[in-house]
C-alpha cells in the first residue's frame, strides 16, 4: 500500500485530464469506483468535504427560513407522469421498480422529488396563512441512464439537496429563486474558491417543467463548462398538476406559485478538478477534512521531546482540524508526499533544531512555498497563511476563466473559439432549432447561461443566423 501511494500522480493534468482527475480521486482516497455499474464509494474525505458544503449551505437556507424534511426515495408512477412535460423530461433516466403482492404498477427511484413532495403540499396547503411554504431535503438521487462514473461529475447515484418552496405570488416565488442561485454562488466562491457566471437557462436547457431555470456555470481547466447548482421558477404549472391550490385573502381560491433549487456532490468533483495538480489533492482550507497536518523529525535521542512539543503545538491550533503524523515507520519525506497527494493546505515540520530555535516550518499546498516561522508567532501565520490560500485559489481559478473567456459576433470565430476550448459569449437569437444545429455542427457546445448582470444586445445580429440577437448567451462544451 504504502509503495502504491509513494507513486503519485502517474500522468500529467495539462495532457490527461481524465486519468490524471480519476487518479487524483483515487490516491487522494476521496472516493472510489463501487462494485455497481456506474456509481460511487465516497471515502470519509470525500464525504467531509460533501459535510462541509452541507453545513455552510444549510445554516444559510435555515436564515431563510427553510425547513428540512425527508420523503421517500420511491414515487408511485402515476405521480411520477402527472406532470407531462417534466415526466418526459427525466423518462430516460428513470430506474423502475416493479411492485410485488397487493401493490399494482411501479415505483421510480428518484431521479428528483417534485412528484411525490408536491403530493403531500396539496394535502398540506388549505390557506395564505399556509404561506410561504419553504422546505428542503437532503438525499440521493437515481440518474439511471448512467453507464460510465466519472467520479463525482457523473453517477447513476449521488448526494444533493433540493429546495422545494411554495408563494402566493409570482414576485415573491422569482425573488426566492435568485435568493437561493446567489447563496449557489457564494457556497461556490467563498467556500470552494470557484468562480461562476450566474444566468438563466434558454428554453431549451431549462429543466423539465420549469417557467424560468437560473444557473451557476464555472469553466473547468480541460475548458469545459460545468453546472454547479441551479434554481427554477416552476410557475403553477406543478401546482395544476398536483391539485395545489390555497384559499386568498379574498375568499377565493388560488394556485401559488412555486420554486425548486439543488446542488449536488458534483461541487466536490468541480472543487478537486479545478485547484489540484500533478502532486495530486489541492483544497481550499474552508472546505478541507484535513486544514494542517504536523511532520515530526524523529531522532532516538530527541524524539520524545519533540513529539511533546508537537503535541503543545496541535492545541495551539485547536480551532482548525489538525492531526500529528507521529508514525515511525515512515521517513518524513514519505509523509510529505502522502500529505500533498492528500491535498493538506498546510505542513508544520518541526525537528530537533527547530526545539533549539523555538521555530518550524511552514509548508503550503499550493504554491509548496516554505518558510520559518517563531512558535509565538505560529497562530497568526497560520491564520493569514490560510486565508491567503483560500484566495489565491480563487484568484487563480478566476483568471484562468477571465482570460478564457471570449465574447465573438461571428460564425466562423465562434468555431474557432470552441476548437481552442473556451467558454464563449455571443448575441444569439435563442432560437430552438438553431441552437440544436449549433450543437451538432461543433460536435456538442451548448448554451450554458444568458448572464444575468448584461442587458439584451441592441441592434444586434444573432452570431449565428443573422436574425435579430434576443440576447447575451453563453457557450462552451460541458460534461
Amino acid at each position: 500500500m504504502a509503495k502504491e501511494k509513494a507513486k503519485g500522480i502517474t500522468v500529467k493534468k495539462e495532457e490527461d485530464m481524465p486519468e490524471w482527475y480519476e487518479q487524483v480521486v483515487i490516491k487522494g482516497e476521496i472516493a472510489e469506483h463501487a462494485p455497481v455499474k456506474g456509481c460511487m464509494i465516497i471515502r470519509p474525505s470525500g464525504f467531509t468535504i460533501w459535510q462541509n458544503i452541507v453545513d455552510f449551505f444549510d445554516t444559510k437556507i435555515k436564515k431563510m427560513g427553510v425547513k428540512n424534511a425527508y420523503f421517500p426515495m420511491f414515487i408511485p408512477e402515476e405521480f411520477f407522469h402527472k406532470e407531462a412535460e417534466h415526466a418526459s423530461g427525466f423518462n430516460a433516466e428513470v430506474a423502475w421498480i416493479e411492485r410485488k403482492g397487493e401493490d399494482k404498477g411501479r415505483y421510480a427511484i428518484r431521479p428528483t422529488s417534485e412528484t411525490i413532495i408536491y403530493d403531500s403540499y396539496a394535502k398540506w396547503i388549505r390557506s395564505w396563512r399556509d404561506l410561504p411554504l419553504r422546505m428542503n431535503q437532503w438525499c440521493n438521487i437515481c440518474r439511471w441512464e448512467v453507464q460510465d462514473c466519472k467520479l463525482f461529475l457523473r453517477s447513476r447515484e449521488f448526494l444533493w439537496q433540493e429546495g422545494h418552496c411554495v408563494y402566493e405570488t409570482e414576485e415573491e416565488c422569482e425573488k426566492e429563486a435568485l435568493l437561493y442561485l446567489e447563496e449557489y454562488r457564494k457556497v461556490a466562491e467563498e467556500l470552494l474558491a470557484m468562480p461562476v457566471i450566474k444566468g438563466r437557462k434558454t428554453d431549451k436547457e431549462k429543466f423539465a417543467g420549469a417557467k424560468t431555470t437560473y444557473t451557476i456555470e464555472t469553466l473547468m481547466p480541460d475548458g469545459k463548462a460545468l453546472q454547479l447548482g441551479t434554481s427554477h421558477n416552476l410557475g403553477q404549472g406543478f401546482a395544476k398538476a398536483f391539485g395545489i391550490e390555497f384559499l386568498g385573502k379574498d375568499e377565493k381560491k388560488h394556485l401559488p406559485w412555486q420554486n425548486s433549487w439543488g446542488i449536488s456532490t458534483r461541487m466536490v468533483g468541480a472543487t478537486i478538478m479545478m485547484h489540484s495538480d500533478n502532486k495530486g489533492l489541492v483544497l481550499p482550507p474552508k472546505v478541507a477534512p484535513l486544514q494542517i497536518v504536523i511532520v515530526p523529525i524523529l531522532f532516538d535521542d530527541t524524539k520524545d521531546k519533540v513529539l511533546k512539543n508537537c503535541e503543545e503545538i496541535v492545541k495551539s491550533l485547536k480551532k482548525y482540524s489538525v492531526e500529528l503524523d507521529d508514525r515511525e515507520e515512515y521517513k518524513p519525506g514519505w509523509k510529505f508526499n502522502e500529505w500533498e497527494m492528500k491535498g493538506v493546505p498546510l505542513r508544520i515540520e518541526f525537528g530537533p533544531k527547530d526545539m533549539e530555535n523555538k521555530q518550524c516550518v511552514v509548508a503550503r499546498r499550493d504554491n509548496g512555498e516554505k518558510e520559518f516561522v517563531k512558535l509565538k508567532n505560529l497562530a497568526s501565520v497560520v491564520d493569514k497563511t490560510l486565508d491567503d490560500i483560500q484566495k489565491s485559489l480563487f484568484n487563480k481559478a478566476k483568471k484562468f476563466m477571465d482570460d478564457n473567456t471570449v465574447e465573438v459576433n461571428n460564425w466562423k470565430d465562434f468555431e474557432k473559439a470552441i476548437k481552442q476550448k473556451k467558454i464563449i459569449k455571443v448575441p444569439f437569437s435563442c432560437d430552438l432549432e438553431d441552437e440544436e444545429e449549433i450543437k451538432f455542427k461543433t460536435k456538442g457546445a451548448t448554451s450554458r447561461a444568458i448572464p444575468l448582470d448584461l442587458k439584451p444586445p441592441k441592434d444586434k445580429k444573432c452570431f449565428f443566423s443573422g436574425k435579430p440577437a434576443k440576447d447575451w448567451v453563453y457557450f462552451a462544451k460541458n460534461y
